[in-house]
């Protein structure tokens, strides 16, 4: 007897024709909600860097390199001009105030003050032969005047005689007359004769004033003219090192050139360049600092040169307490100019997704720390370690500040 066999359902006869077609059905609509949905990245969190915002103390301050510098260069120009004589002071020695440095030769300035000497003592015999003729005139007057007083006196004495001879009659009338006229004449010629030698002592006092002040003014000149030797000795103005000397044993050197320079080392500055972006706000008197070996020393702006080079400006700051033990000449440090007073913001601490994303977005981390999305951010001020935060996070939030060169235009990151 035959078994009547009964059909199987189509779904079962198909079945792995429909497990392949469900299974590339599931593929597109996989493939399709990737397309339209937010493109998706798979990271590893061990090569990110996570962290989190929140409310702290930011302080704007501008992190730059400084170069240690003397506190003040002093170039050292010639007075006078020479030929170079020798060197005296070594390049890189330290002097002292006065030190000489090198010396000069000059033939025509020494023929040049033996001519004004010879002239400063001609005119020194000229000046004692005026005053000599002038003491001379004033003796002869004084001498005339004792000439005519006696004379006076004598003629007195003679009027008295004769007016008394007069009385007894001895002498006449004309004759009293005569003797009256005589003397009187000789009164007023002695009074003539004082005022002259009155006159003549003030004249006196007077023309040897001029010749006084004539023979100090020639003294100061030809005083001048030998001090002129003393410039072709070029000395130190000040302590401090000698960091060069421009020229060589025989040069010419001419007047007012730069032939050497001294750098003072009592003190020393830290110069550096900003940004012009800080021109604004970057005043004499802000306060910075140099961290070296874990301790701060502070320091102030002293200058700031307005004139912007290469999108640039420079600016000198000095130590205004202790400086660290190994500071020298040309070497660098690490400089903080503060820019105002620590405050109480919303921050985050700096990362290479600034580069990337311009601080308009950020990946924000979720509760879960296995999955990061784009957020829009506002970033406002900032400084050499964090980013005040303005608006798009709260404090708590967590977002990854690295590796976004690796990123792309993901939307979402799946964290591993």
């Amino acid at each position: 007897m035959d078994i009547k066999i009964e059909k199987k359902p189509w779904y079962i006869r198909y079945k792995y024709y429909l497990a392949g077609g469900i299974i590339f059905i599931a593929f597109l609509i996989y493939v399709i909600s990737l397309s339209v949905g937010p493109r998706k990245l798979r990271i590893d969190s061990d090569k990110i860097q996570i962290v989190e915002v929140a409310n702290n103390k930011f302080m704007e301050y501008v992190d730059v390199e400084g170069i240690v510098q003397p506190i003040l260069t002093i170039k050292i120009n010639s007075r006078e001009a020479g030929s170079v004589d020798r060197i005296v002071g070594e390049e890189g020695s330290l002097l002292k105030k006065g030190d000489t440095i090198l010396v000069l030769s000059n033939p025509d300035l020494l023929r040049t003050i033996e001519d004004q000497r010879d002239d400063w003592e001609k005119q020194l015999i000229s000046y004692r032969e005026k005053e000599i003729e002038m003491e001379q005139k004033s003796l002869n007057l004084k001498q005339q005047a004792m000439q005519t007083d006696y004379e006076l006196a004598r003629l007195k004495k003679s009027f008295e005689l004769d007016k008394e001879e007069f009385q007894m009659g001895i002498k006449s009338k004309a004759q009293l007359a005569v003797s009256e006229d005589e003397y009187n004449f000789k009164l007023k010629n002695a009074e003539l004769q004082r005022e002259s030698l009155q006159h003549d002592s003030v004249m006196t006092i007077i023309r040897k004033d001029l010749l006084l002040n004539d023979r100090e003014r020639e003294r100061k000149k030809y005083e001048r003219i030998k001090d002129r030797l003393d410039d072709l000795i070029i000395k130190a103005p000040i302590n401090g090192q000698l960091s060069f000397v421009k020229v060589t044993p025989g040069q010419l050197v001419g007047t007012n050139e730069s032939i050497a320079e001294i750098k003072v080392l009592d003190q020393f500055k830290i110069s550096t360049s900003l940004s012009e972006y800080y021109i604004d706000r970057i005043i004499t008197g802000l306060p910075a600092t140099v961290s070296y070996q874990g301790k701060r020393f502070p320091l102030k702006i002293t200058k700031v040169v307005p004139e912007i080079k290469d999108r640039t400006f420079a600016v000198d700051l000095v130590f205004t307490d202790e400086m660290p033990e190994n500071v020298r000449v040309g070497k660098s440090f690490r400089v903080q100019i503060e820019l105002g007073q620590p405050e109480d913001a919303l921050v985050m601490p700096r990362g290479n997704f600034y580069q990337s994303t311009g601080g308009q977005w950020i990946y924000k981390v979720d509760k879960t720390r296995t999955k990061a999305v784009r957020v829009p951010i506002s970033i406002g001020r900032q400084n050499p370690q964090q980013y005040e935060i303005a608006d798009g996070l709260q404090p708590g939030d967590l977002v990854i500040v690295s590796g976004y060169d690796n990123f792309g235009e993901a939307q979402e990151l799946i964290l591993k």
